[in-house]
């Protein structure tokens, strides 16, 4: 077990007032038996109503409208977690043993069919050209498979970091060999789909101790793909950097989409002028508990 601190400052900056409209939060994990959130605290200026709630995906979603006018918008996170990380299982799985065409059972077909369904597009042809390059022989095994798909990503594309913006259609980062984490993910996430699995997008914060520059991706809110197996269910991999069932991935939101993961997304009424956005997460060790008197 791992206690964790986590402090995930968002910092919005307008030029003039502006007043806020409702803005949805996802910053707090979900408990598991994987994680347990054993505090958890918001810091919101300026104040004003909030409301939790699960969303469709069982993800914790705060609501929250700030009261008046205000030339900036400041979130803060902290928590403290205790992570529970069991390694990736090397079961083999019955059925089937390929890569491709991989089959569910019905009654999870009738749950996984969202993930399972394409979004994006290919209208160049890039990005399907590209992942029929990436699938080998059909003895392969789907849990080889995709631990080669993590790590040719990892290995392929040069990591640039972008703290804003959406993510890149997947026929994009396949054509300018490049991208952020979510980029990767996103990848990674639209080609299974393309090939039959379930997979979803999935963002959280990535814990790096003594790594340096070897981890891509630390110091801000990280995104990585899960994809259900038979057998082994959700199976977390980050093609970022090439991890699989990593204890340093710490996931709060499983989306179908990018747009749905974002850690926060509102309106503001009134024409702030120029603004800007910092964010910055620290990830490190909690301190441990005092002793018993």
């Amino acid at each position: 077990m791992a206690r964790l601190s986590i402090r995930h400052e968002t910092l919005y900056t307008y030029e003039r007032p502006v007043r806020f409209a409702a803005h949805r939060l996802l910053m707090r994990p979900r408990d598991s038996h994987a994680t347990r959130v054993v505090d958890a605290h918001l810091t919101l200026s300026p104040p004003g109503e909030t409301h939790w709630l699960y969303d469709a995906m069982a993800n914790s979603v705060c609501s929250f409208t700030p009261d008046g006018e205000s030339r900036i918008l400041s979130i803060v996170s902290e928590l403290t977690i205790e992570r529970f990380p069991a390694p990736l299982l090397r079961r083999d799985i019955a059925d089937p043993q390929t890569v491709t065409p991989i089959v569910y059972a019905p009654s999870d077909r009738a749950v996984l069919a969202p993930f399972i369904d394409p979004v994006s597009d290919d209208a160049d042809g890039h990005l399907l050209a590209w992942l029929r390059n990436q699938v080998g022989s059909t003895r392969e095994p789907a849990l080889d498979f995709l631990l080669r798909l993590n790590r040719t990503i990892h290995a392929d594309f040069q990591y640039i970091a972008r703290d804003t913006g959406h993510a890149q259609e997947p026929s994009h980062t396949v054509s300018v060999g490049s991208g952020a984490c979510r980029d990767f993910a996103w990848l990674m996430v639209e080609s299974l789909r393309r090939l039959g699995y379930a997979a979803r997008f999935v963002t959280g914060y990535l814990y790096s101790p003594g790594a340096g520059a070897t981890v891509r991706g630390a110091g801000a809110t990280h995104a990585w793909c899960e994809v259900f197996l038979p057998e082994l269910g959700w199976t977390e991999f980050d093609p970022t950097n090439a991890l699989a069932e990593s204890p340093d991935l710490i996931p709060v939101a499983m989306t179908r989409t990018p747009v749905e993961a974002a850690p926060v997304s509102g309106a503001i009424y009134g024409d702030g002028g120029q603004s800007n956005l910092t964010v910055h997460v620290d990830v490190r060790p909690a301190q441990s508990l005092p002793a018993a008197a």
